[in-house]
């Protein structure tokens, strides 16, 4: 069984950086897809940031692109979400996720995809 939990969430103000990161434990990390999706109130889970296992292939939503970067450490079994240049649309709880299928970039893109969620934790930006 795979455990994730999140860390590094917390308020910050417009402009500012967070990184967030996702330790997981069980299985076999390095053969995992991770992904970061976020959660507003009142509104769906979204995804954020993924990328084949590999790591090679990366996606950012629109929203995101050129502000945050995901990135892992298979040594530490971790992943991270920096998080730059922060708006306050931004707020919400941010899951990682882990998914054990091996698939295209698309299928990946999916909620449906992932098998194994972190507890989330709350990034709230300040305007």
């Amino acid at each position: 069984q795979v455990q994730l939990v999140e860390s590094g969430g917390g308020l910050v103000q417009a402009g500012g950086s967070l990184r967030l990161s996702c330790a997981a434990s069980g299985g076999t990390f390095n053969s995992y897809t991770m992904g970061w999706f976020r959660q507003a109130p009142g509104k769906e889970r979204d995804l954020v940031a993924t990328g084949i296992w590999s790591g090679s292939n990366l996606y950012y939503a629109d929203y995101v692109k050129g502000r945050f970067t995901i990135s892992r450490d298979n040594a530490r079994n971790t992943v991270y979400l920096q998080m730059n240049s922060l708006k306050p649309e931004d707020t919400a709880v941010y899951y990682c996720a882990a998914s054990t299928k091996r698939a295209a970039l698309a299928t990946l893109r999916l909620i449906q995809t992932y098998d194994y969620w972190g507890q989330g934790t709350q990034v709230t930006v300040a305007s």
